[in-house]
């Protein structure tokens, strides 16, 4: 037996250290939540319930029915319902979404070229229903007023789904094609 063995047991220091370690934990406060009282603002870029992106000018839904979201949706939880108008434009009757079959992948979102669906942030629902996660067209442009508005919408889109111009271009130090050179 060592000696620094000997001094471990004789005064107990593991003991000692793991008591004033629980000490420590005991005098600071938890950092638990309590949920309904205590709500955490959801994390930059979350998919969260579904919305149909309202027109600024004429309040109607962006969304022209093209189906590439329906088209491109793993889970093809969306249906899209159109028509023709008397002057030969295609109308939108019925968007419809399935909220339980949905994956929340977004490739909806980065497929619409009008930028028509989005993904709230909103997190919180729930229902005793299946009815309730069927998401129809009021109910998704609903969605876009309670809990998106243009500011938001833009600073969502601009930060999480389309590129901007900073994004391409040639970074400082590439070596760039001027042309041809005069050959000697």
């Amino acid at each position: 037996m060592t000696f620094k063995h000997l001094v471990k047991t004789v005064f107990l220091t593991e003991i000692v250290k793991g008591m004033a370690l629980t000490l420590k934990t005991m005098l600071t406060r938890p950092v638990t939540r309590q949920y309904p009282k205590e709500k955490r603002p959801a994390m930059p870029g979350f998919r969260g319930l579904h919305g149909l992106v309202r027109d600024q000018q004429t309040g109607e839904a962006r969304c022209v029915g093209c189906g590439l979201c329906a088209a491109i949706c793993p889970s093809k939880c969306i249906y899209i319902y159109t028509a023709d108008s008397l002057d030969h434009k295609k109308i939108v009757e019925r968007y419809e979404i399935e909220a339980l079959r949905c994956v929340f992948c977004g490739l909806c979102v980065e497929a619409c070229p009008y930028s028509a669906v989005i993904l709230t942030e909103h997190y919180e629902y729930s229902d005793y229903s299946r009815e309730a996660f069927y998401m129809t067209k009021e109910k998704l442009l609903a969605n876009w007023d309670n809990y998106m508005g243009w500011e938001k919408n833009m600073e969502y889109f601009k930060k999480f789904w389309h590129p901007t111009a900073d994004d391409f271009g040639f970074p400082k130090n590439q070596a760039v094609f001027r042309g041809k050179q005069n050959a000697r």
